[in-house]
Order: C-alpha cells, then structure tokens, then sequence
C-alpha cells in the first residue's frame, strides 16, 4: 500500500535493512544514501518514514497470478510465477512459491525501534505500531496460507538466531488473530487526509475484515461471521456509478442479450458499469474499498494492463481465464447456472459456425461481459472500433480468452501506465463472509438473502430464489458460485479450494475453445500445502524441515 494521493515512499527507506553504525571519523560516515541508525530515529518524521518503508512491501498486482494455480485461470508463461507449476500439479522444492521474511523483517525492525523516538505523540506513534503490525499479521496471514508451519519471528534476529524451526500452523494463526483484535481497537475508522493521516492508511475495517476471512478459511464460522457484520456496521457499501464514459454507447449488447424492454437494457448497463469500474483509476478509494495497495501515480504503476490485455492491445495474456471460469457466469435472464457446452460441440461450431458459436455467450451475467473478452465481444471503451478475435500467437492467450476486469481503458487511451491501486479487500467479500459463514452455522435466514442480494443487485442480476436456494445445501452451493464469480482474479479461489477441499475434483486439465489441451493438470494432495524452497533448508542446516510430500 504505497500511495493514493499523499502516502510518499520516501528513497531512503529502500535502504532501511541496510543500517549502518555511525562512526566518528568524518571519512567514515555512511553514504548519503543510506541510513545510520545512531542519527535515525531521532525524529516524528523518522517514524513516519519508516512506516512507509513497511508499507512498501504490501502484495500488490501479483494478487492475479493466485488465480492462475486454480481452476479460473491459466498462467502461460513460467517465468512470471509458479502458478503454472502448481496449476500443473509439478511443484517441487527447487521452486519458491513465496517463501520470503524481507516484509517481516522491516515490520520487526520498525517495532523494535520506534520507542527510541520521544518527540512524538504517544497516541500517534501507538497508531503508527498498530498500522505495523497489521501488515506482520498480513504478511504472516499469506506465508501461513501458502506453507502451513511456517517460523514466527517476532524481533529482529541476530547472528546465529537464523535457524529457527517452522512454528505449529495453530500458533502463527493464534497469533494473527490476536494481533488483528489488539489493532482494532487503536486503528481509526477512516482517515482525514493529510501528513500523517492519509487517505489510504490501515484502518479499524482493515484489522476486522482481515479477522473475518482467518476466521472463514479455518472454518470457525462463528467468529468469521461476527467479525464480517462488525465490519458491516463501519459504513462501507457497494460502489456504483451513473458516471459516463468516453463510447459508453458503442457496444452493442443487443447482440449477445435479450433485452425485454429499455429499462431491462439500462438495468444490465448499470450493473456492467457499476462492476467493471470498481477497479479503474479515477474510483480508487471508493466506498467498498476497506484495504488497497497503494500506487504513486506515475512513479510506481501495476501492471494489469500490461499482463492481462492481448497483444493486440499491447498486453502479455500473461494470466487468462480458463473454459471453466467462463461456466462460472450464470444467465442475466434467470439467474440460474448456465449448462456448458460439450467441448467437442464448441470446437465443432468455432471453426464452422461462428453464429452457433456465440450462441455461448448470451444472455450472461454482466460480470462476465466486464470481466472476459471473449470472440466478437466488442469493446469501445478500450479502443474505437476494437472487437476481440482470438488469434495464436505470441503474447496472445492460449485458451480463447483474455480477461477485461482490472483493465483501465482511460490509462490505456492515454498511452502511460496503469495507477491504479490494487483492491486487496473490499466490501462485497465481507457480504460474501458473512453469508457463507452464517449458512454454515444454521442455514438459510433473512440476513443471508439480504446480504447476497446487495451483490446481486448492483451486477444487476436477479435476486436470489429463495424457493430454489432454502436449504444449507443448496444455498451453500449458490455462495460458492456467487463468491467465485464476484472475486474472480482477487486471489481469493486459491484459498477457496483448498479450505472447501474441491482442489481433486476441479484442477483438470484445461483446453483452448478448439478443444486443444494446453495444460496437462495433475492434482496431489500434497499440493494443498507448499514446499519449503530446498535453498533454505540447507541454509538452516536441517533446522527447517520439508512439506510433506515434496
């Protein structure tokens, strides 16, 4: 979480974990460009500083390539992640799946010396360790979700402390939680804006939603739900729009939906709308946002326009969406699941039918239309005049699709990169929390259907069915589609599979449209959890023992 508006990533604290003594000699002091730790440390703007340091390590756009080690998503190109070695069931330990403490580090260090400051409000510099250690529960948060045991190290370790033993799962949540509920209570619910309280800094929702998902992915539905209507009673909402954009009118949805009336079209408009841009530039910091990584504009971009576009757009198809998450969009008309079609049937009419080809893609979700370029989709707003024809090549997707969603047609048109900060909670997943935990403990009441219909509302789709959806089971099973769907390419199926335990069943082999296979998936059990790096168990000398399995 970098900077919105006013957070500044200051170049000194890109050498903070390279402190050195000061010494006398006048020919012996540090460089200029770095940081001594006898003259830090000294002032209010020495902390604040230094916690710009700590948030320049938040996860950021890389969040997308989570997607790509499940059943959404595909990654094609090795070198950019492991997904494509988890996806293909192949993982092994000479690969790093995310193993890294230089987060954790900064946090400790930070932790350990923001006391030597003494000319500083208390009260601002307890808000500045509770920001802190939010993102060592963060970090802690992922390392655990990837590897399971993993070390905890709470203070900064000196020679001969670096071989520590991997630390009980149970623990490391343990200590999560109880570092999320002790924040809570000093962060603010929101920021005024301003040196030292800028728009975009850890917040009281932060700490409770983080709180929120830990709870649902171990399964203790109780507090999860707890925590997610806490967060649902700090004022966040569902972002909408009835802004205008630049051809908002080209794009002729009358080919692929059948619109009943006027108002039918302006209702699917909307939804499309209100969804595909949440994540542009100019809505940064909307309503739903309750945690972001934050961009300095034209200093530190994301990279989704250049990982997700085609090549004829100037992207990578470095991440792009698989057969099945296409299946996932249900249809505008009913709201029901869509029956996908026979692979073989789809290849069939690809090469010699294209009007039964795109038969497929009507009367779909909104969502889909603002999340997947599919062929003949068309996409004014990008670019006059573009409509997406699926081509091989280099750059160019592997599966026939490429995803629209993240994708900022202003900053593309502009021709400079994309800003955007990169939403890492927001509030339709603490809907989706809520609901799912709540199913979970008791079933289907009043206050599930209310909160997955606000989401169902705003992507303009019909409400839920309560006749069809009534009991724990199928009501499960709607959730499960709902949240797939709503936080396609956010990281969070990663975790879904696992903690569901559907990994065996969904992570198959995936094809092209052609039904050409393009990636041979083999599920092991042991892909639940990651391999340590083999690297760093020689470096503990044996202290740090293998993921079972691997």
């Amino acid at each position: 979480m970098k900077n919105r508006s006013s957070i500044y990533l200051l170049t000194g604290l890109l050498t903070l974990t390279s402190i050195t003594a000061c010494q006398k000699d006048f020919l012996e002091r540090p460089p200029l460009n770095e940081l001594s730790e006898a003259t830090f440390w000294k002032s209010e703007n020495d902390v604040y500083q230094a916690v710009m340091g700590v948030y320049a390590k938040m996860p950021g756009d890389g969040i997308i390539y989570d997607d790509g080690a499940t059943d959404n998503a595909h990654v094609q190109n090795a070198w950019e992640s492991t997904a494509s070695s988890v996806s293909a069931g192949t993982m092994s330990s000479t690969e790093d799946a995310g193993w890294n403490y230089e987060d954790i580090r900064r946090q400790n260090y930070f932790l350990e010396n923001a006391d030597k400051v003494t000319v500083i409000s208390a009260e601002l510099l307890e808000r500045y360790k509770a920001e802190v250690r939010f993102m060592r529960a963060y970090s802690y948060f992922r390392l655990m979700n990837t590897f399971g045991n993993v070390p905890l190290v709470t203070k900064v370790l000196a020679l001969g402390e670096a071989n520590l033993p991997r630390t009980p799962r149970k623990e490391v949540l343990d200590f999560i939680l109880s570092e999320l509920e002790a924040v809570s209570k000093v962060l603010p619910q929101q920021y005024g804006g301003g040196k030292p309280n800028e728009k975009g800094r850890i917040t009281k929702g932060a700490a409770l939603a983080l709180k929120a998902r830990a709870y649902l992915y171990d399964g203790q539905y109780q507090q999860a739900a707890d925590a997610a209507a806490a967060v649902m009673g700090l004022g966040y909402d569902l972002f909408t729009t009835t802004e205008a954009e630049k051809n908002d009118g080209l794009d002729d949805y009358s080919k692929w939906v059948d619109f009943a009336d006027e108002k039918d079209k302006a209702n699917f408009l909307t939804g499309l709308r209100n969804y595909e841009r949440l994540f542009y530039q100019k809505s940064e910091g909307n309503i739903e946002v309750i945690l972001d990584r934050q961009q300095i504009p034209q200093i530190d971009a994301n990279g989704l326009n250049t990982y997700l576009p085609p090549a004829t757009l100037g992207g990578w198809s470095s991440v792009t969406p698989t057969q099945s998450m296409v299946d996932a969009y249900g249809n505008y008309k009913t709201g029901a699941a869509i029956v996908p079609v026979a692979p073989a049937q789809r290849a069939e009419w690809y090469t010699n039918d294209k009007a039964a080809f795109a038969q497929e893609y009507k009367n779909r979700d909104p969502r889909f239309y603002a999340s997947i370029l599919f062929d003949g989709a068309e996409w004014n707003g990008i670019e006059a005049n573009f409509t997406f024809n699926w081509v091989a090549g280099n750059n160019f997707s592997r599966t026939g699709y490429n995803f629209r969603k993240m994708v900022d047609p202003s900053v593309y048109e502009a021709q400079i990169d994309n800003h955007a900060n990169v939403i890492l909670i927001r509030y339709a997943e603490i809907l989706l929390t809520y609901a799912e935990a709540k199913n979970e403990l008791s079933g289907p009441d009043n206050s599930i259907y209310e909160a997955l219909d606000k989401i169902r509302a705003r992507a303009g789709m019909p409400l839920v069915d309560r006749a069809k959806f009534a009991t724990k089971e199928t009501l499960r099973t709607f959730i499960r589609a709902e949240r797939r769907v709503e936080l396609a390419l956010e990281g969070q199926r990663y975790m879904d599979i696992r903690r569901w335990k559907i990994a065996p069943e969904v992570m198959k082999s995936i094809t092209d449209v052609k039904n050409s296979q393009i990636q041979q998936r083999v599920w092991s059990d042991k892909l639940y959890l990651m391999p340590v790096p083999q690297a760093e168990i020689d470096k503990s000398k044996g202290v740090l023992v293998q993921t079972p399995g691997y």
